[in-house]
């Protein structure tokens, strides 16, 4: 499959608490792009995005962090697993495809300060 074919599916996490999160798909995703490229990317486009209610369209989402891929086993958390970070959150200078981002992977795209805090405890109010 050709670089430039891939779609991956973007989860903006606008609270974990609230487990209130949209999908945004993209297609043709250049998996050779670095992490930072691919956040300034979305941080331009998802403003633009009026399909979005504003408070997804205007929030601080600076961390990305992979939920699921494509042929793999699916974890039960609803928002997003909180294990397995070291292998799973996207370092910044790191490619797409160095990630593990393949065609049809699902990933995350949150506040990182939201992510601790919850991470830190845990319980949804809904």
């Amino acid at each position: 499959m050709a670089s430039k074919d891939v779609t991956v599916t973007v989860r903006l996490i606008r609270s974990f608490e609230h487990r209130n999160f949209k999908p945004i798909v993209y297609h043709g995703v250049d998996l050779d792009q670095t992490t930072k490229e691919f956040i300034v990317f979305l941080k331009q486009d998802i403003p633009l995005r009026t399909s979005l209610p504003p408070p997804f369209r205007n929030y601080k989402y600076d961390k990305l962090k992979i939920v699921h891929q494509a042929h793999k086993a699916k974890t039960n958390e609803l928002v997003l697993s909180l294990e397995d970070d070291d292998t799973l959150m996207l370092e910044e200078d790191c490619t797409l495809r160095a990630a593990g981002i393949a065609h049809e992977t699902e990933i995350a795209f949150f506040c990182e300060e939201d992510y601790k805090n919850y991470k830190a405890n845990p319980i949804s109010s809904w």
